[in-house]
């Protein structure tokens, strides 16, 4: 049975829908496809009561923007975190012993602590170290002792990490009715782990459920280009809807589909994308990205050594070297998703000679690449 897919004109129209379901919604799509848009003009449409109205409490990169390292050159003791409290993210946490509630969130993740100087709004870091003294003829056993130190500078990915616990203290505040955030009716959360690998990934989705799906105060709308992230969360937000968001056909077209029971896994729709491309003649350079990283993980769970395995060399080729182009074209491809280049028409069909080849080899449900059921919004 083919699956649903919703098709909206433009973005304000896809938001009014959104609006509209007072549902908690999941959306998986691809960098490049408006996601962050999006959430930019959800989050508008929450105003037009006037320029201090609002509604939508979210989280996309412009979150993490708030939020900027300060190394203190000069002096170089005083490294933290500033924040801007110039944002009306920032307008409740006075009084909010705010400390006390990241730290149950961050302990999850991270091994340091923090404080916070809401006057010159600046968040320091800490971390016990362990150091342990070697064996002298007066203490015959290693002692092992521990320090704290202060001031201390936090890598990426951990500072990453206190932002997305900073909000999930803020929305638990906003989830909790607290007086400082009664204005918040909707979540709205972008890709909130863009730099954690599959563990944290796992983890993080996992904790977001658990916070979203206890309560009925607040309608959440979560996307995300991660497929491991996303199919956590459709397995864990039961009741949620949970869609698949690309370009349509027209533009500034957005299309949802409806992904139902079954998680949307991030291969399947880079097969849909490609086949899609493949049919329509609309194929870009980037594609042979897609493409390969399909092979990757096909060579790798077939345990072959390489994608290279997985490319068919046709009967017709006998000197191999259709086979070698087709290789070398993968190979040494590394093209831009935000520069997109047509293919020459050569690489077309060596794109389809391969996209084929590797469809009949190693088949997909055909059902995923029939025509949908478009319903026009």
């Amino acid at each position: 049975m083919a699956k649903e897919t919703l098709t909206f004109t433009d973005l304000n129209h896809l938001v009014e829908h959104l609006r509209s379901r007072k549902k908690n919604t999941l959306i998986f799509a691809h960098n490049g496809t408006g996601k962050t848009r999006l959430s930019m003009a959800f989050k508008e449409a929450g105003k037009k009561g006037g320029k201090d109205k609002r509604d939508t409490l979210y989280f996309n990169a412009f979150t993490e923007d708030l939020f900027t390292w300060d190394n203190d050159l000069y002096h170089d003791v005083e490294r933290g975190l500033v924040f801007n409290r110039e944002s009306h993210f920032f307008d409740g946490l006075d009084g909010a012993d705010m400390e006390n509630r990241i730290r149950p969130f961050l302990q999850r993740y991270a091994d340091f602590d923090f404080s916070i100087n809401y006057e010159k709004a600046r968040v320091s870091f800490k971390r016990e170290v362990k150091t342990v003294k070697k064996p002298t003829k007066k203490q015959p056993e290693p002692v092992e002792t521990t320090k704290i130190v202060d001031n201390i500078k936090v890598s990426r990915g951990e500072e990453n990490i206190f932002i997305w616990c900073f909000f999930l203290a803020v929305a638990q505040m906003a989830i909790d009715g607290h007086e400082n955030y009664q204005w918040v009716k909707y979540l709205y959360i972008d890709d909130p782990i863009s730099s954690l690998d599959d563990n944290n990934a796992i983890a993080v989705a996992s904790h977001l459920a658990q916070l979203l799906k206890n309560q009925n105060n607040i309608d959440a709308i979560i996307s995300t280009h991660h497929g491991l992230f996303f199919n956590v969360m459709h397995n864990e937000l039961k009741r949620a809807e949970k869609y698949y968001m690309c370009k349509g056909r027209k533009e500034e077209e957005i299309q949802l589909m409806d992904t139902r029971d079954t998680p949307f896994f991030h291969h399947v729709s880079f097969m849909q994308s490609l086949q899609k491309a493949a049919t329509t003649g609309e194929l870009y350079t980037y594609h042979f990205n897609i493409l390969r990283n399909i092979l990757e993980k096909t060579a790798a769970f077939h345990g072959f050594n390489d994608f290279r395995d997985c490319i068919k060399r046709s009967k017709d080729d006998v000197d191999g070297i259709i086979h070698a182009r087709m290789i070398n074209i993968l190979s040494h491809g590394n093209y831009s998703l935000f520069e997109p280049v047509e293919m020459q028409e050569e690489n077309k069909e060596h794109f389809r000679r391969i996209l084929k080849d590797f469809t009949d080899t190693y088949r997909f449900n055909q059902d995923l690449f029939q025509e949908t059921e478009t319903e026009e919004i």
